[in-house]
């Protein structure tokens, strides 16, 4: 588990600029006590991938901490990094919450990698780009491995017409930068409406007293699946489950607000930082809230 205090050291004694990290490390750091935040050296470059990182983290490290902030996406199938958040000197015209917004997407392909669509996962057709239409993220090229090691079952139905099928949910703005929604997967259909957990996520993280939120489908008996939320709170800070649902109520639409809201210490995550949603899912009970 990683300490800020010993990061923001480690940075300032041995002059780090450039630092490698997972979302859920940025969110400790971005997070961190203000007198530990008041020794972070300024001006360090950050290079973030693992999962989609949420617009007010990289609001609070840039804005705070005076840090840069770059995200890369890919799989280990794709060796690994396949796209990039490229800025544009546009954006530096945004206010810094736009700016987040911008940064927290998956960018656009990497010229050295290959090629990436987002297509419609019933028909294959590229989905449109206006920000909207949700698909699943396709690539291909010399990066994209050739097949799963003595697995060729595996190998056929991730690879299909020469694609390699990331299981990824995201969708194309209109200015070609990709923005995942979910895994595939991880997708909440409540009463026949998709929710995307980290849109979810990203509203509560926003709640001056969350550190740490996961948001995972549960049974529901009258929709199917309700979304569910595990938060840990910052230290020192309180909150109760009807404060952080109305919260999300204020800003999300109203089948999207988390049904229940359970507060843990921490979250599972694997040693990459990952954070376990299928753990998670085994610790709810079916809601039956109305």
């Amino acid at each position: 588990k990683p300490e800020p205090a010993a990061v923001f050291r480690l940075i300032r004694e041995e002059h780090v600029n450039w630092l490698c990290a997972a979302p859920t490390v940025l969110i400790s750091l971005a997070n961190a006590p203000a007198d530990v935040r008041r020794d972070a050296p300024r001006g360090v470059h950050v290079v973030t991938a693992g999962a989609p990182p949420a617009a007010t983290t990289i609001e609070r490290l840039e804005g705070e901490l005076g840090w840069d902030v770059t995200q890369v996406y890919g799989l280990t199938e794709t060796s690994p990094f396949i796209t990039v958040c490229d800025p544009l000197p546009e954006h530096q015209a945004l206010a810094p919450a736009e700016r987040a917004v911008i940064k927290a997407r998956q960018g656009v392909e990497l010229i050295t990698s290959g090629e990436l669509r987002v297509v419609d996962t019933e028909t294959g057709e590229e989905v449109p780009h206006d920000g909207g239409t949700i698909g699943e993220i396709v690539v291909r090229g010399n990066v994209v491995l050739e097949g799963y090691y003595r697995d060729p079952e595996a190998t056929d139905k991730a690879i299909r017409d020469g694609w390699f099928h990331t299981g990824d949910a995201a969708v194309v703005h209109p200015d070609g930068y990709v923005d995942i929604r979910d895994r595939i997967k991880d997708v909440i259909i409540s009463g026949g409406e998709n929710i995307s957990s980290i849109e979810v996520e990203g509203c509560l993280l926003r709640h001056p007293a969350v550190q740490e939120v996961a948001v995972v489908g549960v049974p529901h008996q009258r929709w199917g699946e309700a979304p569910s939320a595990f938060v840990v709170l910052k230290a020192d800070q309180t909150a109760t489950e009807q404060e952080l649902r109305e919260f999300a109520r204020e800003r999300l639409a109203h089948f999207k607000v988390p049904q229940s809201v359970t507060f843990v210490d921490e979250l599972p995550k694997t040693a990459t930082g990952k954070i376990q949603k299928f753990v998670l899912r085994g610790r709810v009970p079916a809601i039956a809230r109305q």
